[in-house]
C-alpha cells in the first residue's frame, strides 16, 4: 500500500538511525505478515472469538515485537520504551482495527511492569515465554461492578500457607481465549484484595491461569461478543479457591495498588501509540479518497466543509503523536537511563494526555471518514469501520476512562487536595 502520509518532519520528534531502523524491520513485516491479512483475521474472529490469530501472534513473537523493553537476560529484546511505542504505532498502522496492536501493546507493557515487580525466578519463568509469543501477559483489574475505581476491587486472595487463595471475578480481560490456546498459556498483572477497605488493602500477582500448557483449578472462564477488535479476545472469569504460590506475588503486600498505577502509566503510552497508528492509516485512506472522489465535477476536498475539517483532525493527530512519543521517551528516561531528576510520577500528567487525546481523535477521524465516504462506509466492504469500532474501546474505558485522564491531569496540576 502507497504511503500517502509520512512522520513530520520534527526536530523535537525525530527518530534515532537504531529506532529508524528498527521502525522499517517492524514496517516491512508488517507489510508482509499483517496488511495483506488483517481484515480476514477480523472476519474469522467475528464469526468465532477462539479463531485467533495463532501463527500470526507466534511471528511476531519470532520477530522480536513483545517483550521489546524487558532485559535480555528474561529473554526480552533489551529495546526502550520508545521502540516499544514504535512497533505498536506501525502495527496499527497495518491493523487499524487495533487488535494486533493491543495484542503486542499489552504484552510489552505488562511484562515490562512484571519485571519492574516481580523477583528473577518468575520474571525468569514467565517472560521468555511471551517474548516467543507462547505467552500471553496482560493485566487483570476490572470487575463486574466498574473498571476505574481499582480501590474499590473485591477479588481476594488469602494468604494460607505458602500459597493465595483467590476468590471472586474478574470482567472485560483481554487475552482470555489466548490463555486458553497459546502453547504455554500465560495470565496477568492481577490485583487483588489482601487487607482492608481501599486502596491500601490491595496487592498485585503475576497470575497464571495456565502454565506449562496445564490449567489451574478453580478458573473459570468466559468469553464475550465484542463489536470490534475482533482478532484478540476479551472475557471474564470467576476464582473458586484458586491457588497460587507465594512467590507470585508483585513486590509487597498491600502495595499493588501504586505497582498497578505504575503499570498504568506505562501501558497507556502504548495504548495511545495503537490509536496515532490507526488514525495515520485512516488519514490516508481519507486522502485517496479525495482524490479519487468528485461530487458536482469537483474534488469534494474542494469543499472547504472537508478540507478545513481534515486539517484539523490532522492537526490534533499531530499533537497526539507528540504526547505518544514525548511521554516514551520520559519513560526511557525514567526507567531505562534511571535519571536521578525524575520519578516515575513524573510520567501522569504527559501519559494521560497522550491517553485522553490519541482514542478521541482517532475516533473522531473516523467517523468522519465514514461521513466523507458516505453511503459506502456503511457496508462491510469498506474496512473503515473497523477502525472506528477497534480503538472506539479506548474511549469507552479500556485501560482507564478518558474521565479518568481528565482527573489525572487536573489533580495532579492544580493539587489533589482541590480536586477531591
Amino acid at each position: 500500500m502507497e504511503r500517502i502520509l509520512e512522520y513530520p518532519k520534527d526536530p523535537v520528534l525525530t527518530f534515532s538511525k537504531e529506532e529508524e531502523l528498527f521502525r522499517q524491520m517492524v514496517r516491512e513485516f508488517c507489510a508482509k505478515h499483517i496488511e495483506p491479512n488483517w481484515i480476514e483475521v477480523d472476519k474469522a474472529a467475528e464469526k468465532d472469538p477462539m479463531n485467533m490469530p495463532l501463527d500470526l501472534i507466534k511471528k511476531m513473537g519470532q520477530q522480536g515485537l513483545f517483550c521489546i523493553p524487558c532485559s535480555e537476560e528474561y529473554g526480552g529484546q533489551g529495546g526502550t520504551y520508545t521502540m516499544a511505542t514504535i512497533a505498536t504505532e506501525e502495527i496499527a498502522y497495518a491493523d487499524p482495527s487495533v487488535a494486533l496492536a493491543v495484542y503486542a501493546l499489552l504484552n510489552n507493557g505488562w511484562p515490562f511492569a512484571l519485571e519492574l515487580f516481580g523477583n528473577e525466578e518468575i520474571c525468569s519463568e514467565i517472560l521468555p515465554e511471551v517474548a516467543k509469543g507462547n505467552a500471553f501477559f496482560g493485566i487483570a483489574s476490572t470487575e463486574p461492578q466498574g473498571g476505574s475505581d481499582v480501590a474499590g476491587i473485591r477479588t481476594r486472595a488469602e494468604k494460607k500457607g505458602d500459597v493465595y487463595v483467590f476468590n471472586g471475578e474478574k470482567a472485560y480481560i483481554s487475552g482470555v481465549g489466548e490463555v486458553q490456546k497459546l502453547p504455554w498459556g500465560g495470565g496477568w498483572f492481577l490485583v487483588a484484595r489482601t487487607g482492608g477497605e481501599g486502596h491500601k488493602g490491595l496487592s498485585a500477582f503475576a497470575f497464571l491461569a495456565r502454565k506449562n500448557g496445564e490449567l489451574g483449578k478453580g478458573w473459570n472462564p468466559t468469553l464475550y461478543e465484542d463489536i470490534g477488535r475482533h482478532g484478540l479476545t476479551t472475557g471474564g472469569f470467576i476464582l473458586n479457591d484458586f491457588e497460587l504460590e507465594a512467590k507470585y506475588l508483585l513486590g509487597e503486600e498491600n502495595k499493588g495498588f501504586y505497582h498497578v498505577m505504575e503499570g498504568f502509566n506505562l501501558a497507556r503510552i502504548v495504548v495511545a501509540a495503537a490509536t496515532i497508528g490507526a488514525a495515520r492509516w485512516l488519514l490516508e485512506k481519507a486522502v485517496e479518497w479525495f482524490r479519487s472522489r468528485k461530487l458536482f465535477g469537483r474534488h469534494i476536498s474542494s469543499f472547504q466543509g472537508v478540507s478545513f475539517k481534515f486539517a484539523e483532525l490532522y492537526a490534533r493527530w499531530e499533537a497526539a503523536r507528540y504526547f505518544v512519543y514525548r511521554a516514551s521517551r520520559l519513560a526511557d528516561k525514567i526507567y531505562m537511563e534511571k535519571d536521578p531528576s525524575l520519578s516515575p510520577k513524573d510520567l501522569n500528567v504527559p501519559v494521560a494526555l497522550a491517553k485522553n487525546y490519541g482514542p478521541e481523535t482517532c475516533v473522531d477521524l473516523a467517523e468522519e471518514v465514514m461521513k466523507w465516504y458516505g453511503a459506502y462506509a456503511f457496508t462491510k466492504e469498506a474496512p473503515i469501520f473497523r477502525a472506528w469500532l477497534g480503538p472506539f474501546s479506548y474511549v469507552i474505558g479500556a485501560e482507564g476512562a478518558q474521565n479518568i485522564m481528565k482527573v489525572i491531569i487536573a489533580r495532579d496540576l492544580i493539587g489533589k487536595e482541590f480536586i477531591r
